[in-house]
C-alpha cells in the first residue's frame, strides 16, 4: 500500500458538526502550525499521512490562548466557542491523501463531519 504523498503547505479548514467553517490560506496555516506546534496538544485524533485531524474545542482554546498572536485567532475561538460539539475538524485542503492509515475510531467521526463534495475523502 502506497502511503499519503506529503501534502504541499497549503490551506486548512476548520469545520464543526453543522458545517460552520474557517479556511486559512497556506500562510496562516502555515504560521499557525508553527505557532500551536502543529496543532498536537489540542489533537484527539488525525491521519498520520496528511494534517487532517480531530482538535478538542477545550484545548484548542486552551492552546489557542497560551500561543502568539495570530490574526485567525478570534475567527477559530468564535468556531469554537459556537460549535454545538466537543470537537473541531481540520480539514487538510491541499491533501489528496485518502487516510488509508488512520484506523482509530476518530476517523468515521471525522469522516462523517466533513463528508461533502467540496471534500475529499475515501473510508478505508
Amino acid at each position: 500500500m502506497a502511503r499519503c504523498p506529503q501534502p504541499p503547505r497549503g490551506g486548512l479548514d476548520f469545520l464543526d458538526d453543522e458545517g460552520e467553517r474557517v479556511s486559512l490560506d497556506v500562510d496562516e496555516a502555515a504560521s499557525l502550525l508553527t505557532l500551536t506546534d502543529g496543532l498536537d496538544a489540542a489533537t484527539v485524533s488525525a491521519c498520520p499521512d496528511c494534517r487532517s485531524r480531530i482538535v478538542a474545542v477545550v484545548a484548542l482554546v486552551d492552546l489557542l490562548d497560551q500561543a502568539p498572536p495570530h490574526p485567525r485567532v478570534p475567527d477559530l475561538l468564535d468556531l469554537a466557542d459556537q460549535a454545538p460539539t466537543l470537537h473541531l475538524y481540520v480539514v487538510d485542503s491541499a491533501s489528496r491523501c485518502e487516510h488509508r492509515r488512520w484506523r482509530d475510531p476518530g476517523f468515521a467521526e471525522w469522516f462523517d463531519a466533513v463528508d461533502e463534495p467540496s471534500v475529499r475523502t475515501h473510508r478505508p
